[in-house]
């Protein structure tokens, strides 16, 4: 009589081992499914600007000016704050989330005029489309609202069609500024920008002088301009 073969017993079965290999070829991949994933979203996410309701001030020196930044705020003003930055600077976001307010508020009372000088040192390839885009923005007199944008929505690539549809969200859809956007009309300038800052010796963004006069980098706080302007 044959006896019947007990089965297995799965609780002393030899468990297959994964390779290490596998296992890093499987994080790789997701690592790149993601990255994916977040530049097809920083590429196409929607553009949504919420008005803070602050005004905009008056526009003194439009962007076009060889060598001249773009200067706004009311004439007569005691003081200048000149603000070298660049629109892909890291630190020039968190430069405009800490001390924004209080810049806003000096332009507004009439403590002080601010001279943009926009700048291309962080990519070579973002940095002047965004730059172009401000000059456009700032020829329509949304140079600050335009600001305020960038930086508030730092994450997002600012491809040209979100700059586009930045801009008839801040009122300035006219055939003009698409045109300036795409034909980046405003690289010459830009040019002569960069020749100013250098010839200042501007090394980094972002870069602050008040009156002439460069602050430290103690100084980039609201009560470090406050002191500063006097």
């Amino acid at each position: 009589m044959s006896k019947t073969k007990a089965p297995p017993n799965p609780l002393l079965a030899t468990r297959r081992r994964i390779s290490p290999g596998i296992v890093v070829v499987v994080v790789l991949v997701l690592a790149i499914v993601a990255a994916v994933g977040v530049d097809y979203y920083r590429k196409h996410s929607a553009v949504s600007v919420t008005s803070s309701g602050k005004p905009e001030p008056a526009v003194i020196t439009g962007p076009g000016t060889t060598g001249k930044g773009v200067t706004v705020g009311k004439a007569g003003a005691k003081s200048n704050i000149d603000l070298y930055l660049d629109f892909r600077c890291p630190h020039c976001a968190e430069f405009e989330s800490a001390t924004g307010s209080t810049l806003d508020q000096l332009v507004e009372n009439g403590t002080t005029t601010i001279t943009y000088w926009p700048l291309a040192f962080v990519s070579p390839q973002d940095s002047p489309r965004l730059a172009n885009a401000f000059a456009a923005s700032a020829a329509n007199g949304k140079g600050l609202s335009y600001v305020d944008a960038i930086y508030g929505d730092f994450s997002k690539a600012w491809t040209t069609d979100q700059l586009i549809s930045l801009g008839k969200q801040l009122g300035v859809d006219d055939a003009k500024y698409e045109a300036a956007v795409n034909g980046n009309s405003y690289a010459g300038w830009l040019d002569s920008i960069a020749q100013a800052a250098n010839d200042r010796k501007v090394e980094g963004t972002p870069t602050v002088f008040v009156n002439g006069k460069m602050l430290t980098a103690e100084q980039l706080t609201p009560a470090g301009i406050k002191a500063a302007v006097g």
